[in-house]
């Protein structure tokens, strides 16, 4: 075992909605066939990913552009999800310790008026929409009405969430997320969606366009996290990106927001001059938000390759009692008819001086991640899932 005081560390990069083809009940959710990372690959002709080709992402499944390798520098797998739904909060929750064991609610026709009214009650404004809708397609459509009324815009999606979009010089973003803590505070019981989303646009009527103060208002996780295991034995939890708003805020000792994947990787290698011992853990949302919602497989595809081109940066910044983890969400997959997420197998790749380039196969849970963390730093399991690798010295 290895000692909880040496001053090791795990870095998990996840690459959001990067999903690697159709799990066995993707028919219950209408997405046979995904396949995001396969798919993109096909879509523009192959993918250049010299980088995460030679870790082994080829030899997880087919990628066109992506050949397997006879000798991968990472362990490599794919990962199901074992809870029910394929939205932002139950993939993270797994991949950190907590299986849901029955999906948030979601609402394919809308919230029910009764809830509609009290929360227009409690926020002192009438409300434009409610209405299932792609986040630039009901800014577009509804936009210039909230405008001219100062009436917000609530809307959901195929994931459970309670989105709220308001014009930045309409409504303060103060505001708007005021108005996002109420809906936080109702949104109990029957109605505990995953997340409230603050999505504040700027613009002028056909040019709106979404900004960076999106905030997302998440529910605590009903059991404990890796991070509380971790934090307790006195390391970091470092979360960067929208991690700390996905698990709000349950565990983790420090924080960076970022605006684009770039951002996102420049903080993590910034953080790992910093952090001793513990985890860092970051999102890279450009994925999903960017192009998998948006049905845009070119934006997809230079995304990947643009991740590809900085992840060497940081390999480079690895120590010698550092374990890397790239791995996914869910999948998006931008080449099919719908822009909701789509239930899909996630990729993983371990990396690291003491990982084999093995296969680590087909793994039954998300909740593998967490596992395997908490071996690598020496810390108690949560028996929820299992570790993927029996540690060897090269």
């Amino acid at each position: 075992m290895i000692l909880p005081n040496s001053n090791k560390r795990a870095i998990i990069i996840v690459l959001d909605s990067v999903g690697i083809g159709a799990m066995p009940d993707a028919h219950l959710y209408g997405d046979e066939g995904t396949n995001t990372l396969g798919n993109v690959a096909s879509a523009v002709g192959g993918l250049n990913l010299p980088t995460l080709g030679q870790l082994g992402l080829g030899n997880i499944g087919p990628i066109e552009g992506v050949p397997a390798v006879d000798k991968p520098l990472a362990a490599y797998g794919k990962m199901a999800e074992k809870a029910p739904g394929k939205d932002t909060t139950t993939g993270h929750w797994e991949l950190g310790g907590v299986i849901l064991d029955r999906p948030f609610p979601t609402y394919p026709q809308g919230f029910p008026s009764t809830l509609i009214k009290a929360y227009e009650k409690a926020i002192g404004r009438k409300i434009l929409g409610n209405v299932v809708a792609s986040g630039t397609e009901i800014i577009a459509r509804l936009g210039q009405e909230h405008v001219e009324t100062g009436f917000p815009i609530v809307y959901t999606s195929a994931d459970s969430v309670f989105q709220i979009a308001a014009h930045e010089e309409v409504i303060s973003l103060a505001d708007l997320y005021r108005y996002c803590e109420i809906a936080r505070e109702m949104l109990r019981g029957e109605h505990a969606v995953g997340r409230v989303i603050a999505r504040p646009f700027v613009g002028t009527s056909g040019s709106f366009q979404r900004t960076v103060h999106r905030k997302d208002y998440s529910l605590l996780p009903p059991r404990p996290l890796i991070f509380d295991t971790v934090k307790r034995a006195s390391m970091d939890v470092v979360a960067i990106g929208k991690i700390k708003d996905i698990y709000a805020g349950q565990g983790i000792t420090a924080y960076e927001s970022s605006t684009s994947n770039r951002e996102g990787m420049e903080k993590t290698i910034e953080m790992m001059k910093k952090v001793k011992q513990g985890l860092i853990m970051t999102n890279l949302v450009d994925f999903d938000m960017l192009y998998g919602h948006r049905n845009d497989p070119k934006g997809y595809a230079q995304a990947l390759q643009e991740f590809d081109q900085q992840l060497p940066d940081l390999l480079k910044a690895l120590r010698d009692d550092d374990l890397l983890i790239l791995t996914a969400d869910h999948g998006c997959d931008p080449t099919t008819v719908s822009t909701d997420h789509s239930r899909e197998y996630v990729p993983v790749l371990l990396y690291g001086p003491t990982v084999e380039g093995q296969s680590v196969g087909i793994r039954k849970t998300f909740a593998d991640v967490g596992e395997t963390v908490l071996t690598w730093l020496g810390l108690p399991s949560h028996e929820v899932g299992e570790p993927m690798i029996v540690w060897k010295v090269r």
